[in-house]
């Protein structure tokens, strides 16, 4: 490649599987070509790349499991090789498991993207594991639902559907589904953040390395910008939200329910690897908008004691233009905490990153763990 004569050179193998190959040998573009055939050839560049791009993003193996936790079925997507981690004692078994706790509402699938980018810029060593929260997903009508052990500590959670709820059904997750000598990394979005800080808080023995906090609701969520707008919605509203939602959506076949849900996700433009039928489940739906009641009346304080305690393990990610935590949220943080690793976003990617900047997300967290998995 020529730079300084203004040539291009494109290798045989390139040419061959282009439509545009015309002669064997190097295809050069010079002064002397029209800004029409440079820009053919831009477009085949480009096209290359991005077939070379989802030839990777196909090798990744994501499996789907449903399974009982705390009796609530839950789903799982593990990306990577490795799909029974207890039941695995052979040497590639790995030493970390990457867990993402979701934000609300608790579909799991949309975060494939992400989990499936962080996967491969870590080097593909490691799981990524994605659950959905309780009562947040559905398995398809014939879909194997897989009972797991029960933790012989665990107490009856009253309120399984609810924020305490919430955090007690991760617990026992990971208590029963990921052997206790395993590193983990917890990376949480949004409320999911929320249920990092619980689990440390309450679950000291786990050997958690690192918990990444994404655009962190952890204070004062009714206060946001956002909150105000939902408290009223989520806390008085949704009451009479709930019969119109049941009347309308749960005739639908499952059938139609895919169909909407493939539109949804098309004209949003996400990637749907797994469909997430569950966004037009009213029964998840209504659970989400329950966990919200509870997020906008319960979130208020700031858990400092928690923060403080774990503060070497913790990374903080806010948002420059996030209305759910401002960045009054961020320069508090700041002036509480001086010593952690606070971070402030410079490239004004949104609250729900996981649409449109899973990739520049992803790179990011590898890019601050690669000391400690370098290590592993």
């Amino acid at each position: 490649m020529e730079l300084g004569k203004h040539t291009v050179a494109v290798e045989e193998d390139f040419l061959r599987k282009s439509s545009m190959a015309q002669t064997p040998g190097h295809l050069c573009v010079t002064n002397n070509f029209s800004f029409f055939e440079l820009n053919q050839v831009a477009k085949l560049l480009k096209v290359h790349w991005s077939e070379m791009d989802s030839e990777i993003k196909e090798e990744i193996p994501v499996h789907e499991e449903f399974i009982l936790c705390c009796g609530v079925e839950t789903q799982v997507l593990k990306c990577g090789p490795w799909t029974d981690l207890i039941n695995n004692q052979s040497g590639t078994r790995p030493k970390l498991l990457i867990f993402i706790i979701p934000g609300n509402p608790g579909f799991s699938p949309l975060y494939v993207p992400f989990a499936k980018a962080l996967y491969s810029t870590t080097k593909r060593r490691f799981p990524v594991w994605i659950i959905s929260h309780a009562g947040h997903a559905l398995a398809p009508r014939g879909k194997k639902v897989l009972k797991s052990s029960e933790d012989p500590n665990a107490e009856e959670i009253k309120d399984i559907y609810g924020l305490h709820g919430q955090v007690e059904h991760k617990l026992a997750f990971l208590r029963t589904q990921v052997p206790k000598e395993m590193k983990l990394v917890v990376i949480g979005h949004s409320i999911g953040s929320y249920f990092s800080l619980e689990i440390l808080k309450h679950a000291p023995e786990l050997p958690v390395i690192h918990s990444i906090l994404l655009f962190p609701t952890i204070e004062r969520i009714s206060e946001s910008p956002k909150g105000k707008f939902a408290t009223p919605l989520l806390c008085w509203l949704r009451y009479a939200l709930y019969v119109p939602c049941y009347l309308l959506l749960k005739p639908w076949p499952e059938k139609i329910k895919s169909l909407m849900t493939r539109m949804v996700l098309q004209m949003m433009d996400i990637p749907r690897e797994f469909l997430c039928l569950n966004m037009f489940e009213p029964f998840c739906l209504v659970n989400a908008a329950y966990l919200g009641s509870q997020e906008m009346r319960e979130v208020v304080k700031r858990d400092n004691e928690t923060i403080k305690e774990h503060l070497p393990k913790l990374i903080f990610y806010y948002g420059t233009t996030d209305n759910w935590c401002p960045k009054e949220y961020y320069d508090d943080m700041k002036k509480d905490f001086p010593e952690g690793d606070i971070r402030l976003c410079e490239k004004k990617i949104p609250h729900a990153f996981i649409f449109d900047f899973f990739q520049e997300m992803a790179d990011m967290v590898a890019d601050w763990l690669k000391d400690d998995l370098s290590k592993m």
